[in-house]
C-alpha cells in the first residue's frame, strides 16, 4: 500500500501528527494543486501520465519540509527518480506560495498585534578558549635525507 493510502486510515490527530497539517488543510492544498495543475497548458504536463497522485506529491513535499529527509530518500520511498523529487517540491511550494491561501502575515501586522508577546534572546558571539601557539608547543616534523 502507498504513502497516502496509509495516511487516509489515519485518526485526525494521527494524521496531523504524522502529516504535519490538519486534514482539512490538506484537502484545501491539494484543491489548489489541482486547479493550478488544470490551468496549465497541456504541453507542458508532459507526456506520460505522472507516477504520484497530487496527494502523494503533497505528502512528498510535506515529508521533505517537515523532516528534512534528503531527495535521494524520498526517492526510494516513492519510488521515482531524484529529478522527480526536486521537480515535484519546487512545483509544489510555488504553487502554494502563488496562491496565497497559507501566507503567513507580515512583519508590520505581526508587530501591531498586541497579542503577541515579544521575547528577545542573546545570541551574541562568545570566544572559545584555545590554547595558544608557540615554539614550545610545536613538534618538529622529521626531514627526509632527499633534496
Amino acid at each position: 500500500m502507498d504513502f497516502y493510502g496509509k495516511t487516509v486510515k489515519l485518526s485526525d490527530k494521527d494524521f496531523k501528527q504524522i502529516v504535519g497539517v490538519k486534514r482539512e488543510t490538506f484537502d484545501a492544498m491539494v484543491t489548489i494543486l489541482k486547479e493550478a495543475y488544470a490551468r496549465k497548458p497541456r504541453k507542458w504536463r508532459g507526456g506520460r501520465k505522472k507516477k504520484l497522485t497530487m496527494e502523494e506529491q503533497l505528502l512528498m513535499t510535506l515529508k521533505y519540509l517537515r523532516q528534512y529527509v534528503t531527495q535521494k530518500e524520498l526517492a526510494f520511498e516513492f519510488e521515482v527518480g531524484e529529478a522527480t523529487v526536486c521537480d515535484t517540491i519546487r512545483w509544489v511550494e510555488d504553487t502554494l506560495i502563488k496562491d496565497g491561501t497559507f501566507s503567513l502575515p507580515g512583519k508590520k501586522v505581526l508587530l501591531e498585534d498586541e497579542s503577541i508577546e515579544v521575547v528577545l534572546v542573546d545570541v551574541t558571539e562568545c570566544p572559545v578558549e584555545r590554547p595558544q601557539k608557540n615554539k614550545e608547543n610545536v613538534i618538529p616534523a622529521k626531514r627526509n635525507g632527499t633534496r
